[in-house]
């Protein structure tokens, strides 16, 4: 049967882009059991089929750079990688199509050839259009533009069953994170460059600081692209918001934050070197939590007092969203019993906690979020 399959996905994909697992191929600890790579939708729905008919279980695969987040997964049989659904097209300068497979850095880099952009960023370096639209994934400029999710007019994807189809999340059709199948295509939303872009940051030690800090920025009504912390859980922490437009407004608006925040606020044409990056990787326990930007301050302090010390954490302090990594060396018990306390904490703020991410073996105890609950 394994060669025949094998043989089958051949057939379909073309010869060498279908191969046994390799190594390399891992999710949650273990290795996948074939490998295919199509290079078109149709493709795509006839490896489904396939898959389908023979009761298979697969996974969709980008970079890879978020398959081992969420629930961990006994067994993947197939895993269908979208590299070679490649390709930008039907750009009318308002909205483009790209495929499933692109790497997000590609298409940032065509389409500033044309003096255009997504207002998007993606904290994973190597996240394809696929994996970030998969899982919703967010950088700081969700702050002023939104998610992905909200700047996607259309996806592509086949079905679990291998049928084709698209989703704008109206007319009952499903929404991105309702999709139980493999993107293929979204149609996405353009933005212009920017003419002047320019960061302000503040050295910060406390989450109260923060919290006063940007109740300034709220209060002005300066409407930043983008409000950043950084607590790194020692000394050393910093938030920084980003402004973009015109190069005498974004200088007027800078200027005046320095005036307000005062101490030792600086003016930078780059971003720090942690904006727009996740504070952990491999091996580490993730939290992502949610609540009013004005409550951070008490989820912070509230958290500290969980966990016996100090928790780094990064995120957008403009909405309130941040990622927390806890100590490690905590068994899934004494992990389990932080989450739950701050649940409590955020309930009474109307806030959200999820474990987005941790090592497979203790991933199997805890209580692993899915994709569709990492607001």
């Amino acid at each position: 049967m394994g060669d025949s399959l094998l043989d089958a996905l051949e057939d379909i994909c073309g010869p060498g882009f279908a191969r046994p697992a390799r190594s390399t191929d891992q999710v949650s600890g273990r290795r996948a059991g074939l490998v295919a790579v199509p290079a078109t939708a149709r493709s795509v729905a006839e490896i489904l089929r396939l898959a389908a008919d023979r009761s298979m279980g697969f996974l969709p695969r980008g970079s890879g750079s978020k398959i081992n987040w969420g629930p961990p997964r006994e067994s993947v049989e197939l895993v269908v990688d979208s590299g070679r659904l490649n390709g930008m097209w039907d750009h009318d300068g308002a909205t483009a199509v790209i495929a499933a497979g692109t790497p997000f850095p590609a298409v940032q880099a065509a389409l500033a050839l044309r003096g255009q952009r997504l207002a998007l960023d993606p904290p994973s370096p190597t996240a394809t259009i696929g994996g970030m639209l998969a899982v919703n994934e967010s950088g700081p400029l969700r702050h002023r533009f939104g998610s992905p999710a909200t700047q996607t007019l259309r996806v592509a994807y086949v079905d679990a069953t291998g049928v084709e189809a698209e989703s704008d999340g109206e007319d009952g059709r499903p929404g991105i994170a309702e999709i139980d199948g493999v993107i293929t295509s979204a149609v996405l939303r353009l933005e212009p460059i920017p003419e002047a872009r320019r960061w302000v940051g503040r050295a910060v030690s406390t989450p109260a600081e923060v919290s006063e800090l940007v109740a300034q920025v709220v209060a002005r009504e300066l409407e930043p692209s983008a409000v950043e912390v950084d607590l790194p859980g020692r000394d050393g922490g910093m938030l920084a918001l980003l402004l973009e437009g015109s190069a005498g407004s974004v200088n007027q608006v800078a200027d005046e934050i320095v005036q307000g925040w005062g101490g030792e606020t600086v003016i930078a044409p780059v971003a720090p070197p942690w904006w727009g990056r996740y504070p952990f990787g491999a091996g580490d326990v993730v939290l992502r939590i949610a609540a009013r930007p004005r409550d951070l301050q008490a989820v912070a302090y509230a958290l500290r007092d969980s966990a016996g010390s100090a928790v780094p954490l990064r995120g957008s302090a403009g909405i309130g969203t941040v990622h927390a990594v806890l100590p490690r060396g905590l068994t899934a018990a004494r992990v389990t019993e932080i989450a739950d306390a701050m649940e409590q904490v955020l309930l009474a703020r109307r806030g959200k906690l999820a474990i987005i991410a941790a090592p497979p073996a203790m991933a199997a105890e805890l209580p692993m979020a899915g994709p569709h609950e990492w607001f």
